[in-house]
Formats: structure tokens, sequence, C-alpha cells
């Protein structure tokens, strides 16, 4: 959660009403599924929006969160929503924090156990860097009944060769230069006694999480972003054009491999990159399929990468039993609080996951799948959960539906189909990019021009999140 110990100044000149900013995040939480959307109330009072209410799990707390940062106007968001989840015996979920620690094939290693009463689940050990603690914490958060996380007894490992301030700012800048998702030349760096002091502005509330993020991955021992402001005019295409000149595939390559070092889940692994013309290639072996997703979602978002062929083989270290690896795929969705409710039919053969069952919609047959690909000693999933016809989509009181008809009127015609995908533009950091939609028969095609190849694939996953039943992408990305 973010918090908010500093003023933060009203942009009035980026004004987007409050009113408008509430109704699109109500929006949002009913279209991108997840979040309890009936039990959040949110406020917003010159952009900064307050989450009250109860959620069922702390990864849909955070969710939420994550939801209403990317929203357009959205400068701050205030976090107080409530878990409200049924009991879970302090014995059975102990049990289950521990394996869910010893499931993962990056925590597994890790020297940290976990105690937990009525609830509350307390770390305790040693991780070698942020990044790693951050990676524990999203472990327990994905435990059905946890309710929350003291973090304090997890502590960093902190070597006697750090960073002067000179070198950490360096770090920090070559880190957000190299970032598909922030905009650097709007950002200044400046560090004082590894305490990080953030100014500038950034194009939304999560491109400003992002930035604060990078900064305590390059090792902060605390990060001051009340300088850092959110204005969406930041987004504007032309104040980032230096972010996409050319680079040259030799230092592609590099930043390739310098995101696989601060990734816990990929830098204990050597995966091989070869650039060419801005398309980047793995190869090697990793030691679990986790690593393997991670790896091509960290090369997508480096400056420069225009597609990315993922070669890379999956090759545990200590193999486990087929019977193993099924039964911590069936622990593993028993405990997850999306999809922990479904019965699911699980096989292994080979390292390989089959999963089959229903599930009520898209979100939750990603989730089952994720899931499973979480899990030590997979090495494949093949995700045969099915999704059961939806109801009618829920609705929000006549003001809300007054102020953003589009989101909330549902996909119903090919028209609304439309409107609804362009709301989704609107509201996210591709307003400002030339998008066309047109829609026939529920199948929706985009044309135009983009910045990043990101931003085309975004375009899209919108448009899925948007009701489209197929997406033909026919969006180009801008020559730099």
């Amino acid at each position: 959660m973010e918090t908010l110990d500093h003023a933060v100044p009203a942009a009035t000149a980026d004004y987007m009403p409050d009113a408008a900013i509430t109704a699109a995040i109500e929006a949002f939480f009913l279209a991108k599924k997840g979040v309890a959307a009936d039990l959040i109330d949110v406020i917003t009072s010159d952009g900064i929006v307050e989450l009250t209410g109860f959620t069922d799990s702390l990864l849909s707390r955070q969710r939420a969160e994550d939801i209403a940062l990317a929203i357009r106007g959205v400068r701050a968001v205030v976090n107080e929503l409530r878990i409200r989840t049924p009991d879970v015996a302090d014995e059975e979920l102990q049990a289950d924090v521990t394996r869910a620690l010893t499931d993962d094939p990056a925590t597994a290693g890790y020297n940290v156990r976990c105690t937990v009463a009525e609830g509350r689940a307390t770390p305790v050990g040693t991780v070698q860097s942020w990044a790693e603690k951050q990676l524990v914490l999203r472990v327990l958060q994905g435990v059905r009944g946890v309710r929350s996380i003291d973090p304090d007894q997890l502590v960093l490992r902190t070597g006697e060769n750090q960073n002067s301030d000179e070198e950490m700012a360096i770090q920090i800048r070559e880190l957000l230069d190299w970032d598909i998702r922030v905009n650097s030349a709007l950002v200044e760096v400046r560090v004082e006694n590894r305490v990080v002091h953030l100014a500038g502005t950034v194009g939304t509330a999560a491109e400003r999480a992002r930035v604060e993020a990078l900064a305590y991955q390059a090792g902060a021992a605390r990060v001051e972003a009340r300088a850092l402001f959110s204005a969406y005019w930041a987004l504007n295409s032309a104040l980032r054009r230096q972010k996409f000149a050319p680079r040259a595939d030799e230092a592609i390559a590099q930043a390739v491999l310098d995101a696989f070092r601060y990734d816990p889940r990929v830098c204990s692994t050597e995966p091989r990159v070869r650039v060419h013309d801005g398309v980047v290639t793995l190869s090697g072996a990793v030691s679990n399929l986790r690593a393997r997703q991670e790896a091509e979602h960290d090369a997508r978002h480096v400056v420069g990468v225009r597609e990315v062929h993922n070669w890379l083989k999956v090759r545990p270290a200590r193999p486990r039993p087929d019977a193993d690896v099924r039964l911590s795929i069936e622990q593993a969705l028993t405990r997850d609080p999306y999809v922990g409710h479904f019965a699911f039919a699980v096989s292994v053969f080979n390292g390989q996951a089959y999963l089959a069952g229903r599930v009520s919609n898209q979100f939750e047959q990603e989730q089952a799948g994720a899931v499973a690909s979480a899990v030590r000693g997979v090495t494949a999933v093949a995700n045969w959960v099915s999704v059961a016809r939806a109801g009618a989509p829920g609705r929000l009181p006549a003001y809300y539906r007054s102020a953003v008809p589009a989101l909330l009127a549902g996909p119903r015609t090919d028209h609304a189909l439309a409107e609804h995908i362009r709301e989704h533009y609107y509201w996210s950091s591709l307003y400002c990019q030339p998008i066309e939609v047109a829609v026939k028969k529920f199948r929706a095609t985009l044309t135009g021009t983009v910045d990043t190849a990101d931003d085309r694939r975004r375009a899209a996953c919108d448009a899925y999140e948007a009701g489209a039943r197929d997406v033909n992408n026919h969006l180009m990305v801008r020559e730099s």
C-alpha cells in the first residue's frame, strides 16, 4: 500500500473530475475481475483515491490498489481495505504457508521460515535483496486465510562492498533508462546516505510506483518521492521520443541480462541472450517454469526490444516424482484465494501438468495456470480449464452509470463492445495513442500506431478484458 505522509499538490492544469475517476475505478473493478467490487468503496479527492471496505484476500487487496493506480488522473492511492476471509486454524494455516514457501521454486532455497497466529503471518529469516523479500511476501499473500503479514523480521543481508551514493544514483538512472514502463527523462534522482530522493513527473501513479520499486531494487534503504508527481500530460509521445531512440543490439542484450540479475526468479539461472535488430532470443536451460516465464517478461520490458523468442528449456536440478508434483499442485490450487473453491482434476506426466475443471471467468482460468506454473518440479502446463458462461454483469448505482456509460453498459452489441474498448484505452496510459477500434461479431480489430511493443500487447489485453471474443491486432509500433 502507498501511504501518504506528504501533501500531493493538485495538478490544476491536468485535472480529471474526481467523480469520473471514482466511476472509472468502480467500473474497472467489475471488468477486470479478481476484486470484490461490491464490497469496496472508492472516494476520490483531488486525484487522491481512498479504498475502504472489505476484500477476501491480500492478493485481491493488492490487485484493487494496482487497478486504481493505473487509472488516468489518479495521483496516489490510500489502501484501507480490510481482509474478510473465513477463519483457518493456526495449525492448518501454518502448514499452508510452510508448503507455499517450500513448493515455490525460488523461495524453497531461502533461509526463511514463517510463523502464524490468528491469520497473521510473520516470516523470519534473511534474504539477499529487496526483490527477494517482495517475492516472499507475494508468496504469503497467495495463501488463503492469511489476513496480514508482518515483514519486520525478514531482514536483508547487506554486504560489505555496498555501492556509494553516487554509484547507486547511476545504477538507478540506468534502470530507469532501460525500463520501457517509465519515462526517465522527466525523473530526477538524488541519493544521500542510501536514501533515494525522487523528483519530477510521471504519467500515472502506477508509473510512480514503478520508479520507487526500481530505486529499492538498486539497494535504497529508503525512498522519498514527495516531489515525484503523476500527471497524465507526461504520457504524451512527444515527451517520450528520446526513450524510443534506436539502441545497439549489444546494449540491449546487456540490459536484458541486467534485468535478469535483479529478478530473484531468474538470477540464479544463466539464460543466453542474443539480439538481432531488436529481436531477443533466449536460449539455454532454466531450473523451473516460472523462471522461463519471468525471463521473457523481463526481456519484453527492456527498451529497444521489439519481440522475444523464448527457446529456454526447463530442466529442474532435482526432478521430483510426478505424484509429488501433482499433490503439490492440488494443494497450491486449494490454498489459492482466487481459485481455491473450485474443483480441478490434475495429472502430471514427466513434469508436465494437465489441468481440467471449470471456473467463472478468464481471470480465474489464467490464475489456475499461474498457480500450477509456480510449483517446483513443473516443466510445462496444459491449461484445459474451461470458463462457464457468464451471467448478467453487475450493476453500479445510476450516478456511476451516467459517468462512464460505455464501461458499464456491457458489450451486448458490436458497437457497445467497441465503445467499451475505447473507454478502457481512455482511462489507461494508452489514451493518447492513435488506436482505431472496429468490431464485427465481437471480434475486435485494432489498427493504428503505438509507441512500443509493450503498448501493442497491452492494447490487445485491454480489448479482451473489455469483452472481445477475439482480437486482430494490426497495431504497428512507431519507428524511432
